[in-house]
């Protein structure tokens, strides 16, 4: 009986792949590959930046004059100059792009573009550059990718739509004269010779099969079974960022046919069963966090040698990137954005979580001012008795005196987005304004530091800012109540510096 199945399996298996190879084509279309090197563009070493913005834009008005004046060797050197001097603005790289498009570099317009983009993916012009590049290169594919992503950033864009009609018309003769070519390399292979050559091939997997029949039949470890689960369900699109708990990959998920976010988590992380089980413990109690302002996670999935946090993905910004390209927000924007930060973390505070690590990285900006919190991968549960939470987790630049000392508390997140507030408003955080008196750790107000900030927001942030956990506002609400009754200056108009 055992014999006449696998005899009846082996029929089944020749007809099926004879079937497959006789009705497929000579040729297929290869895997597409979206966007570059992006460990290139997102893996950058971090380096001391110049707070000078005026300089800055006196530097990028003049660079702008000469790429007017077609004079586009004396951009790149002058770019060059300045970042070996250490003098570093995020437009550099779409200067770059576009004066090595003016010189016909299109291999230099691809890689400045892509890096660009890494920093201003909402900016249409960067991907128009580089999907310009890909055509002028006959990389049809990357091209069309790009073209559509300008032109669904920006649908009114001429650029775009040209060089949209540009590669209509190119990739349409191609189609014309390559299809003849392919009709006459599919009739010059004899189907009966791919038959033979599979028939031996399945001969041959059978045999293997049957003669080590015991090891097929041992049963995989649960660990690499998910690990194949992981791949399987999810179509790994392209690197979005890395912190230091691991990699954030943008993916897609086959099965709900949705995009997410993949946090993959560093393998000397987990690698202790006991870390791995804490940790696992801390990601299933933030998933049980629903709320419109904070991105949610959706389900995290363990392998032998890492973790993976799958999250809903947010097309948008973060407050981060938003400030390295403006350099700080007006008012009136930061008061909308920050509503809904607080929103988010009053949620959380309501459940008993702490963020313990927000800063602008954190914030993920989308439709122009609406905000989710996002990465509660070190949030701690809340405890009830006098000093808080037990352990050292965050980012040292925003991190509550408490919390340094491994004592976190639901004020040390009101800490912490006091001190983002005070960096979207300023530009920087307050240990690197020239003027702050360490001995006393008293800031600089930050209406002396930028126009149009109400002097109401001084108080607010010196309030938020106690040094002692016990005089410091209390709650998020408390936080937002205030901020919420500071209107705007009428001067305050939301203009940035890009």
């Amino acid at each position: 009986m055992l014999m006449f199945k696998k005899g009846i399996l082996l029929l089944v298996g020749v007809l099926l792949w004879g079937a497959a190879l006789w009705a497929a084509p000579a040729t297929q279309n290869a895997p597409l590959i979206v966007g570059g090197n992006f460990s290139s563009q997102t893996n950058t070493s971090v380096q001391t930046k110049v707070f000078n913005q005026q300089a800055r834009n006196t530097e990028i008005a003049s660079l702008n004059k000469q790429l007017k004046e077609r004079r586009f060797n004396e951009v790149i050197r002058r770019i060059n100059e300045l970042t070996a001097k250490n003098f570093l603005d995020n437009r550099f790289h779409l200067l770059l792009a576009i004066a090595y498009d003016g010189l016909g570099r299109y291999d230099d317009v691809i890689y400045s573009a892509g890096q660009a983009i890494a920093v201003a993916p909402q900016d249409s012009r960067a991907y128009i550059l580089r999907g310009g590049a890909y055509l002028h290169l006959k990389d049809y594919e990357r091209a069309r990718i790009d073209v559509e992503t300008a032109l669904k950033l920006n649908p009114s864009s001429r650029l775009a739509q040209k060089l949209q009609d540009e590669l209509n018309a190119k990739t349409s003769a191609v189609k014309t004269t390559a299809d003849p070519a392919q009709k006459a390399v599919k009739k010059s292979t004899p189907r009966w010779i791919v038959l033979y050559f599979v028939a031996v091939f399945i001969a041959v997997l059978l045999f293997v099969y049957w003669r080590y029949e015991d090891v097929f039949r041992q049963p995989r470890n649960a660990f690499s079974r998910r690990e194949v689960e992981v791949k399987e369900q999810y179509d790994f699109i392209r690197q979005i960022g890395e912190g230091g708990m691991g990699k954030v990959y943008e993916a897609y998920d086959k099965v709900l046919k949705r995009k997410v976010a993949i946090k993959r988590v560093r393998p000397e992380l987990v690698r202790s069963s006991y870390v791995r089980e804490q940790f696992l413990s801390e990601a299933r109690m933030v998933a049980l966090l629903r709320h419109p302002c904070i991105v949610e996670i959706y389900t995290v999935i363990e392998s032998e040698s890492s973790l993976y946090l799958v999250f809903e993905y947010v097309d948008g910004q973060t407050l981060e990137t938003r400030l390295d390209i403006d350099g700080r927000l007006p008012f009136s924007k930061a008061k909308r954005i920050f509503e809904y930060v607080c929103r988010g973390l009053q949620y959380a505070h309501s459940q008993d979580i702490i963020h313990c690590d927000l800063k602008p990285g954190n914030i993920m900006i989308f439709d122009d001012d609406k905000a989710k919190v996002m990465d509660f991968g070190v949030a701690k549960k809340s405890v009830d008795h006098e000093t808080g939470a037990r352990t050292v987790a965050g980012t040292p630049a925003y991190m509550a005196p408490e919390q340094q000392k491994g004592f976190m508390r639901k004020q040390s997140d009101v800490y912490s987005l006091a001190l983002c507030l005070y960096e979207a408003l300023v530009g920087q955080v307050p240990w690197t304004v020239k003027g702050f008196d360490i001995a006393k750790k008293k800031i600089v107000p930050a209406s002396k530091l930028a126009p149009n900030i109400p002097p109401a927001v001084d108080g607010l942030l010196e309030d938020a800012l106690k040094e002692d956990p016990k005089e410091r506002i209390q709650t998020i609400d408390e936080f937002w109540s205030r901020l919420k009754a500071i209107d705007p200056l009428p001067e305050d108009l939301e203009r940035t510096h890009y």
